[in-house]
């Protein structure tokens, strides 16, 4: 039996992960060991000098060999954190990216600056990482995710627990592809990250994307747009004067959704840039 230490255990699945070609191969190394420890990463990093078990060190082997064989390190610990916020995640939703806090720093920004009143609909909220970081960071906010999957909602429930918002944030089953629920009520602001992959691009997505994420939760129709038109459209009628709807949107779909809510009577139309440069928000006024 070989002695190994908590640290060691680490630097042996980092490089594993780095040989593989992992990009962010310290960060997933480091919360697969302080999962397979059920640690934190704060009491993982504070342990790390002391001794493991054949069994930890078995349970990290295992964890690995799902993550090399491509399965994302989120639904193989079952959690992820976004704007902060700690999230439980399982393959029924999407892992939340860093492109989706471009779309809650523009809400919060504009729910501290500018509302009195701060009622705010995240529709095909998946996980609930929007609606619930928006949530956290205005606390008077009162916030309603929606989501037509099922097996979505029950996650975005447990995360509504999990970060003690019960309060202020009320989920709700609904389907962005048909009209509101009616008794909804009015909103100042209505958020979307619909699914925007065309159905033909699916195929060519990275296979850690294809084969583990949901596919209802990408599959936005033949141009990646079925969404957009129907949000825009139909879910307008819950915007009070000067709501102001704000979409996530794919890469090189800003323009497209831009014409698709011009149509739908939005105005002072504007695209918020990603890290890369990316047209990633569109944000438009409902007069």
């Amino acid at each position: 039996m070989t002695v190994r230490t908590y640290n060691e255990v680490y630097l042996s699945a980092r490089k594993a992960l780095k040989a593989a070609g992992i990009e962010a191969f310290s960060l997933e190394a480091r919360l697969i060991c302080a999962c397979a420890a059920d640690k934190t990463k704060e009491q993982f990093l504070r342990d790390m000098k002391f001794y493991v078990s054949d069994g930890y060190v078995e349970k990290v082997g295992e964890m690995l060999a799902r993550r090399l064989k491509g399965e994302p390190t989120a639904y193989i610990t079952g959690e992820w954190e976004f704007y902060g916020v700690p999230l439980e995640v399982t393959p029924d939703v999407l892992i939340p990216r860093n492109d989706t806090e471009i779309l809650v720093d523009r809400a919060i920004e504009l729910l501290k600056g500018r509302m009195s009143t701060k009622r705010v609909l995240d529709l095909c909220t998946g996980s609930g990482c929007v609606g619930i970081s928006v949530a956290v960071n205005v606390p008077d906010s009162r916030v309603i995710l929606i989501d037509k999957s099922l097996r979505a909602m029950s996650i975005a429930r447990a995360n509504v627990l999990k970060n003690n918002v019960m309060r202020n944030v009320t989920c709700v089953d609904a389907d962005a592809l048909k009209a509101p629920p009616i008794l909804l009520g009015s909103f100042d602001m209505i958020l979307c990250n619909p699914p925007y992959i065309p159905t033909e691009d699916i195929l060519a997505l990275d296979t850690s994307v294809r084969d583990y994420e949901p596919v209802m939760a990408l599959d936005g129709g033949r141009d990646g747009l079925d969404f957009y038109r129907s949000v825009a459209s139909k879910w307008k009628s819950i915007l009070k004067p000067k709501g102001i709807l704000m979409f996530e949107c794919g890469e090189g779909q800003a323009q497209s959704v831009a014409e698709i809510m011009d149509r739908c009577g939005f105005t002072n139309l504007t695209a918020f840039k990603d890290t890369l440069g990316i047209d990633r928000v569109m944000a438009g006024i409902l007069m």
